[in-house]
């Protein structure tokens, strides 16, 4: 998402200023806007049909690295045209680098995300996307009525280069990358009494002992586990150490309902699982995980409260 903020925000200036650029600086009208607009749709073609061949050589990074520079090479060509000519080449090099870059963050937005979130991760990167385009245009479209579409072009081309720069730490995500399938390792808690799905919350605590002078890896790792156990559901996460016992650490998390710890034990994948195994490799025994769960009849008597407070207050 930072990467795409970094690129559409500057790289919406040529979309929202096209057709001025076949009116202003072109001195015509429809044909050359319909050319205009076939050249990019053109240079979307070969950029698709080189992909594959550019990905396998580049990456992902140098795939958007590339894109963004062609952006700038297309911009700056647009606030130079006064002829068809070098407006129809930057319009062609727009297309490529325009599809070039959509399908590469779209497909790292896709393998960065773990399935069960996918559909909700895309939806937001999408957001995006539009929110982009849509501030991208109000922004050139009101600046160029001020420098003028040249200056405009120019300035959003320098714009896409610092953002291109800004944004170069931020690397994107690979097929080859985290594995983010579904790891099912945890085993099923067995309940003595009856736990039904939406009864709760439930108090998750897990023993760990280590060698005391194993600490800071150990507590390294399991803040990667919070992250993680958050992630996929928990609230309220925590890791407490014995200050009695050397080496005794407790972590502690609330899930809502059985159900949501059902989920969330679904949710783990083969990435996480890796995460927990760097924790588990100082462990001098087994954990020990314990399920508190609040007692049912003390959340039914706090509904029947709650349904008779506005009586009360009526009176």
């Amino acid at each position: 998402m930072i990467r795409a903020l970094g690129f559409f925000l500057f790289a919406s200036a040529y979309w929202a200023l096209l057709p001025l650029v076949a009116r202003s600086q072109m001195h015509n009208g429809p044909v050359i806007y319909g050319a205009l607009l076939g050249m990019i749709g053109l240079g979307s073609i070969i950029g698709s049909l080189g992909l594959n061949w550019l990905k396998e050589r580049v990456g992902p990074d140098g795939l958007a690295t590339l894109a963004t520079i062609g952006t700038i090479a297309a911009l700056a060509m647009y606030g130079a045209a006064r002829a068809p000519g070098l407006a129809l080449a930057a319009s062609l090099i727009a297309g490529a680098s325009w599809i070039i870059m959509l399908t590469t963050l779209f497909v790292s937005a896709q393998v960065a995300l773990p399935e069960w979130v996918r559909g909700r991760g895309l939806a937001i990167y999408l957001s995006v996307y539009f929110g982009c385009m849509t501030l991208g245009s109000a922004i050139w479209g009101k600046f160029a009525s001020v420098e003028g579409l040249p200056t405009t072009f120019y300035v959003a081309a320098a714009g896409a280069f610092i953002g291109m720069v800004l944004t170069w730490r931020r690397k994107l995500q690979s097929s080859s990358g985290l594995d983010l399938s579904p790891a099912m390792h945890w085993r099923s808690p067995v309940f003595v009494q009856r736990v039904d799905d939406d009864q709760g919350p439930i108090l998750v605590t897990v023993e760990y002992r280590i060698d005391p002078k194993d600490r800071p890896p150990f507590l390294t790792a399991m803040r990667e586990i919070g992250f993680e156990r958050k992630r996929d559901g928990a609230y309220a996460w925590n890791i407490f150490e014995d200050a009695g016992e050397p080496g005794r650490f407790v972590e502690t998390f609330l899930i809502q309902t059985l159900l949501e710890l059902k989920l969330l034990r679904a949710r783990v994948t083969e990435a996480d699982r890796r995460i927990e195994e760097q924790a588990n490799r100082y462990l001098k025994e087994p954990r020990k995980p314990t399920f508190l769960v609040a007692p049912k009849r003390n959340r039914e008597k706090r509904r029947k409260l709650a349904s008779l407070e506005p009586v009360h207050a009526a009176e």
